[in-house]
């Protein structure tokens, strides 16, 4: 019976495992679209998950709320911090600072 309980959470841990990597990738894709709807450019690398819990979605149902942070550059020598959260993997909220705009 242990042997069963391992292997479930050893399954469990590997989905996950697989699920992170794969939502990393859809908030560099999203954190990307965010910095070129705001005339922004975005650091690639700086892509991080901050915070991850579990909340209820639009139809009710329990689904892994993630929180990104992410930089992006108004000009060529200053970093904003930025967040994005997926709810499953929607794009459930975002939060861009009030920046000054130098490409003008």
């Amino acid at each position: 019976m242990l042997e069963y309980i391992l292997l479930a959470l050893l399954i469990t841990t590997v989905w996950f495992w697989i699920d992170t990597i794969s939502k990393r990738e859809l908030a560099i894709q999203l954190g990307k679209n965010l910095s070129q709807q705001f005339d922004l450019q975005f650091l690639d690398e700086t892509v991080a998950c901050e915070k991850i819990t579990l909340k209820r979605n639009e139809k009710g149902q329990v689904a892994i709320l993630r929180c990104y942070e992410f930089m992006v550059s108004s000009s060529t020598n200053d970093r904003i911090k930025c967040n994005l959260f997926l709810l499953g993997k929607n794009l459930h909220n975002w939060h861009i600072p009030p920046y000054i705009n130098t490409a003008s």
